[in-house]
Parts: structure tokens; sequence; C-alpha cells
């Protein structure tokens, strides 16, 4: 049986990178809309806008065709789908599940941490959607000046397998839903035809046994990178050790670029990251600030064949808390096309932070402040793991005749 990780390279895959939703929504709604036999989606965000009603048409579509559908959203993410929303899924046969769905205290939703952060579809077991970009309004152009830059990237070939079986495992509610993972899971081709050159694999971050995981692949690639590093990260405040592996390689001589939001949708984000400007301009990192809407992208590129595309960022949600996946690519192509679009960013859309401008700017006591936030950074894996690693729940919804949205059989799980 295929592995819930491929923790090797698989090659023969084909992968091209989606910008925004100009390029991801009309592609995964056209593939989901096309499938016959089974659509897996699993989002951190689903809002019941244009883009939210667009995905229900071609959900009830793909159902209407005859496919399974199962679909997973996060509690915190995605509290707020009215029930006639959600029953024009359920009506049409769409298994619906809501990972730990948590009440408001006061208004202000709650459960914030160790969300399920994971932005996948796998569309009837050949071809797959993995990357950073939610279902809502606000990925694309017109939504205005708060409309998100962001990437997914499509997949076929050998490692759809991999990331097929992991999804069905996380979707597995209770007994029955581990009989019927077994059934599944069997059904899942472990030799897809090769479509490609790219070698990749798969890679998830959990609180069970794959807690660094996507930190570990980046710290890999930026130690072993010889010629170029560049960084797009909508939140940026890594732990020590990966801003000491940047440091080191661009004083080896490597250029590390990182691209970071300028014009946050949180401001907190920006101060954040501006406390580890001096440290890392200092050692030769440059830093461009993008600046013509939100940064919500989470990519990166080494050299000229090593990529990422995902859902995890660079901050302690995402590398201590959340459930998150991404792919690694091995592809001179791909690598290529991510980094023309990258520079474009850098050359048209950003501003790059200059040590002379920085040092006028900063005083004293915020030279002493971010010396200790940088030094904090050793110790704040610690401290998150000591946080409470109880375990989500999955919640089937059912919507009885009263319309009261319920949930039925809530099993813990861990998987995801």
């Amino acid at each position: 049986m295929l592995p819930l990780r491929s923790g090797r390279w698989i090659p023969g895959n084909h992968v091209t990178l989606l910008e925004n939703g100009e390029e991801f929504f009309p592609r995964v709604f056209e593939c989901i809309a096309a499938a016959r036999r089974e659509v897996v989606l699993e989002t951190f965000i689903l809002f019941e806008d244009k883009v939210g009603l667009a995905l229900r048409d071609a959900l009830v579509q793909a159902a209407r065709n005859g496919a399974r559908v199962d679909v997973m959203v996060d509690g915190f993410g995605s509290p707020d789908l009215s029930q006639d929303f959600l029953r024009s899924l359920t009506d049409v046969g769409v298994r619906l599940r809501v990972f730990d769905p948590t009440p408001r205290i006061f208004g202000i939703r709650t459960g914030w941490l160790r969300r399920m952060h994971r932005k996948i579809v796998v569309i009837d077991g050949e071809r797959a959607f993995v990357g950073g970009i939610n279902y809502s309004a606000d990925h694309l152009g017109d939504f205005g000046p708060e409309a998100k830059q962001d990437y997914s990237c499509e997949l076929t070939g050998p490692l759809v397998a991999h990331i097929h079986r992991f999804v069905l495992h996380a979707i597995a509610i209770g007994g029955q839903g581990r009989r019927w993972l077994r059934r599944r899971a069997k059904a899942v081709v472990p030799d897809l035809p090769a479509t490609g050159e790219a070698d990749a694999f798969f890679v998830t971050r959990d609180n069970h046994r794959h807690t660094t995981d996507i930190e570990r692949q980046y710290r890999a690639a930026i130690r072993a990178a010889r010629q170029r590093v560049v960084i797009a990260n909508a939140y940026f405040f890594p732990g020590y050790r990966l801003i000491q592996d940047m440091r080191r390689a661009a004083r080896r001589g490597v250029d590390v670029r990182l691209i970071l939001q300028g014009q946050p949708d949180m401001p907190i984000v920006k101060k954040a990251a501006s406390m580890l400007y001096h440290h890392l301009l200092h050692a030769g990192v440059q830093i461009h600030e993008y600046c013509d809407r939100p940064l919500h992208g989470k990519v990166a590129l080494v050299d000229d064949d090593w990529s990422t595309v995902g859902s995890s960022n660079l901050d302690p949600l995402s590398l201590s808390l959340n459930l998150e996946a991404n792919v690694v690519v091995r592809d001179r192509a791909f690598n290529a096309h991510l980094f023309e679009r990258l520079d474009h960013l850098m050359r048209h859309s950003c501003k790059r932070i200059e040590k002379e401008q920085l040092e006028e700017e900063w005083s004293g006591w915020r030279l002493v402040r971010s010396f200790f936030v940088f030094h904090i950074l050793r110790w704040y894996p610690t401290w998150f793991g000591w946080l409470p690693k109880a375990r989500k729940q999955l919640h089937p919804v059912q919507l009885p005749p009263t319309g009261t949205l319920v949930s039925e059989g809530p099993t813990r799980t861990d998987t995801a």
C-alpha cells in the first residue's frame, strides 16, 4: 500500500504553476465539474461569495455526473456558510465535513490554534491541485486593493497517487470511515503513468509524526544552495535555524532574496518581519517588499531546479501549529517559470529595502528590540510545543428538517 506521504522523489510528473485566482479558479472548477468518479477537496477558507458559489456549482455538477464528492473545510476559516448553501451541496450527495468547528465567544471566532490550513483537490485519482489559494473572491484582481497575490499548482503523474491516499485518510471518520478507507485505498492506483519530466514529492506538517517536515525541506535546500534562493512568503517570522541558514547562504555568496508583504492584510505581519531585517540585510540577504496588494503566496526556489508551492507560511502558526501541505518539485522548466514570475514581481511591484535606509530609520531602541526578538526565535518552537495538543475533530454536516445545523459522531483525528 502507498505511504501517506511520498518521502522520496517520485519521477515522471507534470507540474503547472497557477498564479492568482484568475488562473486557478477557472482551471480547478473546470476539472471538478468534469469529474466522473471522485472529487476530494480540502480548504481552509470557503466563503459564500461569487467564488464560493462557483465552486458549489462545480461540485454539484460533479455529483450529478455520478462522482463521489467529499469536502473538508476548516471550522475557523469557514465559519459563516448558510444552511441554504450547505443544503445545496448535501441534497445532491456531497459529503461535507468541518474540521474542528468551534463556537464563537462574544462574537469572536475561537479555535485559531492548530488549524487545517491545507488547500488540496484530487480529481478522479489522476489530477491534483496543491497550493495556497482559498475559495474566496479576494483572490481575484477585481476585488480591489485587498486582492491577494498567491499561487497554486496542478499535478498529474505518479505523485498524485500519494496525494490521493493522503486526502482519503484525512477525511476518514469513525469505524465506518476506516472500513471505507481500506476499500477506497485499494482502488488508489500506485503506478499512475508518467506525464512529464518533473521529480516531485508531497510533504505535510501535522502535530504527531511530521511536525517539522516542511521546515526541514526548506533548510536542506537552502544549505545546499550554490547560486540563488528566492522565497516569496506572506507571513514571515521563521525560527532561528532557518534564518541562520539564509544568513550563511548569503555569506558564502548565494544570491538570497526574500519577497515579503509591503501592503499587508494585517499590519502586525509587516511589523514582525521588519524586526528581522537588520540581521538579514547585514548578512547580505536582499529584502523586497511587494507593494501592489497583500501578498499571500508561499513559494520558493533554489538554484535552477528545486521549487516548492504550498500552503505553509514561514511563521509560528504554519511551522509549529497548523496542518499544512506543500509540493516540492525538481524540474528546471518549472523552476525557470516560477523565477520569471517572481522576478517580474521584484522588478515591477516591489520596493527593495536598503541597509542604509534601514539604519537611518531605526532608533537605538528598535535595534535593541530587534536583537532580543531575533534571539527569542531560538526558543519559540519549544514554547509552541507546550501548547495543548488535543486532537481535532471532524464533524459530518447534517441538516435536519428544522434547518438547524448539527454534527453527528465526531471522531478525533490527527492525521490531517
